[in-house]
């Protein structure tokens, strides 16, 4: 068993050759469903022998040189395998087509790695599991945890975690405990997730959504939640967090002994490494069997909802600080008529507005949580639906509008999304194929993986079909009673965004050039243009234009159509 997510074991999970981040993640998730869990292990029990003593087997065109100890120890085809110190109880899968490598004085004990994985230099791993394309190096520890495909994790320890696709944690420093995060997330040198308990056992989990990066000599503490690209800055972070705000920056202000939050931050000051996500997760997907479709675009269905969320707690917000400033008591007022309040406020561009913002719920103390530039995040995370919703829409096959309408439109928005090991679909999809699984309709894994098939193939249209609904919601209507004339100024308000995404990428990488202490170590411009390039001739920054261009040729001829 795995004892992943959490330490004390109640989230244990039975691991199996072929075991995806999705299997981990609704085995691990769903513990108060007895009849699930059951369903789960006979599923598991049904595609595996369970009678002991079996032999190992090596695969065909496999190399082995120079190892200590091999014993009950499966390897696929064409495999590499050198002067490992220790292979025990470990399935190695390979393929030709993805050939798996474990180098020099690695320790694997009772795990699974998945198709073209590498483990090189000192490494060692006991209880895991490995997603395809995986790496560990350099003496990394992964302990009771499932590490997510395309995942690269060097000198570190990794402890009871479920890790989604994409992860990269790089440093000796660095370390990762009871954890459940969602993938596209990178741990920074010094950075502790969880490494304090905050309860009289060891019970305490850390959620996190995708995109998650605590930054340098960041401390956390069970039991934290964070939302999708959640940007922490250098900090001891002492008390339990709950960061329901996406694209946020969090710091702790040690000076003033506050917490403060800076909504939308990705969007709106870090747009260069922003649009770079999406690209560059791509170009590392090396998988050759793409079971799950990993949504890799930080707009996504997932993140729309998340901005909504934040969005309305920012007028909630902003609504108390209007309401002490008009001297009515704020206490005596319902969320609702706070969040009329502070939209009301965001709408009136001769209101002005406080640069911060009380924020409440954020962290289990009695000290200030300040909400930095509410009116720029509350318009930031306004654009953000903008740019995911007319994005996918203007994606959609050119025709007229009441054909595009008719495709598109649905009696309701679906709200909640659910994220299976980086695969994104609608929660009641989700419900549907637990109730399958539940009622014994899938009777192994492998069924289970054709429902993952099939729902990646209806992602394109459930994400269509909402991302219409965004719109009509930007537009304060229905999904089915959003006109042309509305769906042409948003088209026509995101062609402008597209101009000024490709100026923001550009002027945010300029920053860095521009910096005073960056020219420092250099002798001359042109020095420093021959060693690390210039904005100008920046390949993302170049490819971002090109793509911009196109995409407002893209929409105008969309528009045409419509």
């Amino acid at each position: 068993m795995l004892d992943v997510m959490n330490e004390a074991g109640g989230r244990s999970i039975l691991p199996f050759e072929g075991m995806l981040s999705a299997d981990a993640y609704l085995w691990a998730r769903n513990r108060g469903d007895p009849a699930l869990m059951k369903a789960f292990r006979s599923m598991t029990d049904a595609m595996f022998d369970t009678r002991r003593g079996h032999y190992g087997t090596i695969g065909a065109n496999s190399v082995l040189k120079s190892n200590s100890i091999i014993k009950d120890v499966a390897i696929g085809e064409c495999s590499y395998i050198k002067g490992t110190n220790k292979l025990k109880n470990i399935t190695i899968r390979s393929s030709d087509e993805a050939r798996t490598q474990i180098g020099e004085g690695v320790e694997l004990v009772n795990g699974i790695v998945g198709l073209g994985c590498r483990v090189f230099y000192g490494c060692k791993a006991v209880r895991f599991v490995m997603g395809d394309n995986s790496a560990l190096k350099y003496g990394a520890r992964l302990i009771h945890s499932v590490l997510g495909e395309n995942s690269t994790v060097s000198c570190c320890e990794i402890l009871n975690n479920l890790i989604f696709p994409a992860h990269e944690q790089h440093h000796n420093t660095s370390f990762l405990i009871a954890s459940l995060v969602r993938g596209q997330s990178n741990m920074a040198a010094g950075a502790t997730i969880g490494s304090n308990h905050n309860s009289r056992s060891n019970d305490g989990e850390i959620e996190a959504g995708r995109g998650f990066w605590p930054g340098l000599s960041t401390s956390v503490k069970h039991s934290s939640r964070f939302a999708s690209y959640c940007l922490l800055a250098k900090g001891d972070y002492r008390f339990e967090l709950d960061i329901p705000l996406p694209f946020c920056l969090v710091t702790d202000d040690a000076s003033r002994d506050r917490l403060v939050l800076v909504p939308a931050y990705w969007w709106n000051s870090n747009l260069y490494a922003l649009m770079r996500n999406e690209s560059k997760f791509i170009a590392r997907d090396k998988r050759v069997s793409k079971e799950l479709l990993l949504e890799f675009s930080p707009f996504a269905p997932d993140t729309a909802e998340e901005c909504i969320t934040a969005l309305a707690l920012l007028e909630e917000w902003t609504g108390a600080a209007v309401a002490r400033i008009d001297g009515t008591d704020a206490a005596g007022l319902s969320r609702e008529e706070l969040r009329s309040r502070g939209h009301a406020a965001f709408l009136d561009p001769t209101r002005p507005l406080p640069m911060e913002v009380d924020a409440t719920g954020i962290e289990n103390s009695d000290r200030h949580v300040i909400a930095m530039k509410p009116a720029k995040a509350w318009k930031g995370y306004r654009e953000i639906l903008l740019w995911y919703a007319a994005g996918v829409v203007s994606a959609e096959a050119p025709g007229d509008f009441a054909k595009l309408s008719g495709r598109l439109s649905s009696p309701a928005r679906e709200k909640d999304w659910e994220n299976l090991g980086g695969q994104l679909i609608p929660d009641s999809k989700a419900k549907a194929l637990l109730s399958r699984a539940r009622g014994g309709e899938l009777p192994t894994w492998n069924e289970m993986h054709a429902e993952y098939s099939k729902r990646a193939a209806e992602y394109p249209q459930d994400r269509a079909r909402h991302a219409w609904a965004i719109l009509a919601w930007l537009a304060g209507t229905d999904p089915d009673s959003l006109g042309r004339a509305a769906l042409l100024g948003f088209l026509a308000d995101y062609r402008k965004l597209a101009s000024r995404v490709a100026e923001e990428v550009w002027s945010t990488r300029k920053k860095d050039h521009d910096n005073h202490f960056r020219h420092s170590t250099f002798r001359s411009r042109a020095e420093m243009a021959a060693v690390i390039g210039t904005a100008e001739r920046n390949p993302f920054v170049l490819k971002t234009h090109k793509d911009m261009a196109a995409l407002r040729e893209r929409v105008s001829e969309f528009i045409s159509a419509l």
